[in-house]
């Protein structure tokens, strides 16, 4: 079944629903445009004899600038029939990182959209190795072919590099394959689901969101709510409008959105699974989101780029405890291991995954690929525990680990605690000094900064007595701060990216002076 159309990646995902279900709505774009699932291919289709017309062709590797959400759904569909190689880039990225990472992907062809041409005329006359430039409304799609082109790429061909979120040095290119995208597809599974569930989705779905949260939605023949704007403000007329059932957020996301009142004020209940991931959920914010949302199921899932959605868990029903992620979901595995590399049950290890939805590597850092990659198993830094049934506790990454009286602990554990405090919205805590790559650990303080929930007043003192009373000594702060707002990432989507951490460091270590 290698070179079967149904290990074509957007076949197996789009084309095989048009067929069974071609009169069902496949996606909305901005409450604007609407394309049932046949609509949707033929518009794919002929994306693709455009792209195929333009000299691209199977294997060939395109960088794609896309940030208009619909264009991105359009143009790498079009490219994983067709079989050429996505090089999926976050039009956030500066012009520098940007043109390091198109330089070492060996792309010949970039496609964008005119939202990032300001991006495009600065990285353009330093990538030679670029010799189509083509921007996606200058495709010629008119009279183009709505027939289905030939299928350039199945099973363990290279589908698209998916980048790291590369909070340290430059992002790192994650091979995903036909295969390992197609697994990362069938997480619905896992999830109750029907005939007329809505996944409602915004910017975050150029990268690895792509087959995270698009694969998903059509390989389950849902309808996939596309939106510029997912931050909590267009969240709260999306949801209602568009009756959203499905959703895959980061925990931060709701801090932000459950920090004020304003939701009170929105029919939020059409929600009935929300499935959160990216950064640890800490039980007070589960707690509150069940409390706001009691008609939805709560859904955790722990991965990375290179091994999205391995471990999968339900967080309302008691099948498992509140801190833990999930067990590894079928054909998956997890194990966690200690230095010398054994198999540890119930103790502190590295977390190791294994299954289908893994990369076959870093393209172009073999030393990187060896050194995550072993005998199978993705070891990417994270630190956790895993029980004698298999639920994994992610307790964060190895180098967040705060060492305090001798004494190593996680942010999230101080973390938790302090969102349980009165007013408080959100909290990030780290270990000051930072650790040293390859230095010996030594001892730190800890700064906690914390965000005041609307209309709430916070005294950095009295939140630091609150917490001298629940902590143990070694994870009582040495030092709070009241911030305005925490650093995040910036995904484009209008909502909160994941917690940096470094970022706390870099903007309040002199509080501990």
């Amino acid at each position: 079944m290698t070179n079967s159309p149904f290990s074509n990646y957007a076949y197996a995902i789009l084309t095989a629903n048009a067929l069974r279900t071609p009169d069902k709505v496949a996606l909305t774009y901005c409450g604007t445009q609407s394309f049932t699932y046949d609509e949707l291919n033929r518009e794919v289709n002929r994306v693709a004899h455009a792209l195929l017309a333009a000299g691209v062709a199977p294997g060939t590797r395109v960088a794609s600038l896309v940030n208009e959400t619909l264009a991105v759904a359009r143009v790498y569909l079009a490219q994983m029939k067709i079989g050429s190689i996505v090089s999926a880039l976050n039009p956030y990225w500066p012009a520098d990182t940007l043109q390091a990472v198109v330089d070492g992907s060996e792309a010949t062809v970039f496609i964008y959209d005119s939202s990032v041409q300001g991006l495009i005329d600065a990285v353009k006359p330093n990538l030679p190795g670029v010799k189509v430039w083509i921007d996606v409304a200058d495709l010629a799609t008119d009279g183009a072919s709505e027939e289905e082109p030939p299928y350039g790429g199945h099973g363990n061909d290279l589908l698209a590099l998916f980048y790291t979120s590369g909070t340290t040095g430059l992002p790192k290119p994650v091979r995903h394959s036909h295969f390992s995208a197609l697994s990362v597809a069938q997480i619905w599974t896992n999830v109750e689901t029907t005939e007329n569930s809505v996944t409602g989705t915004g910017a975050i779905i150029w990268g690895i969101g792509f087959p995270a949260l698009v694969g998903p939605t059509f390989y389950a023949g849902q309808k996939l709510v596309l939106e510029q704007d997912w931050g909590p403000a267009n969240f709260l007329n999306v949801v209602p409008r568009e009756k959203v059932t499905h959703v895959s957020l980061i925990p931060s996301f709701f801090s932000a959105l459950l920090g004020n009142d304003d939701h009170e004020k929105a029919d939020l209940s059409s929600l009935r699974a929300i499935i959160l991931g990216g950064e640890p959920l800490l039980p007070a914010v589960r707690d509150k989101i069940k409390a706001r949302f009691p008609e939805a199921a709560i859904y955790s899932y722990y991965g990375q780029t290179e091994a999205p959605y391995t471990v999968f868990g339900r967080q309302d029903d008691g099948s498992q405890p509140i801190t833990a992620s999930g067990r590894a979901r079928l054909g998956c595995a997890v194990k966690v291991t200690g230095p010398d590399g054994d198999r540890l049950v119930g103790e502190v290890g590295e977390i190791n995954l294994s299954g289908p939805n893994v990369t076959s590597g870093y393209d172009g850092l073999p030393a990187k690929t060896a050194e995550s990659l072993k005998d199978g198993w993705f070891i990417g830094g994270d630190l956790g525990v895993l029980s004698g049934d298999g639920v994994l506790s992610v307790l964060g990454r190895r180098d967040d680990a705060i060492l305090k009286g001798g004494q190593w602990s996680q942010p999230a554990q101080v973390e938790e605690k302090a969102v349980e405090v009165d007013g408080v919205a959100e909290a990030g805590a780290v270990g000051v000094p930072a650790h040293v790559e390859g230095a010996e650990a030594s001892e730190q303080k800890i700064l906690l900064a914390v965000v005041a929930r609307a209309g709430a007043t916070l005294d950095a003192e009295s939140v630091r007595a609150a917490l001298a009373e629940t902590l143990p000594a070694h994870q009582v702060p040495d030092a709070v701060v009241v911030a305005e707002s925490l650093p995040h990432t910036t995904d484009g989507s209008g909502g909160p990216g994941k917690l940096l951490r470094r970022g706390i460091r870099d903007a309040h270590a002199s509080a501990l002076d």
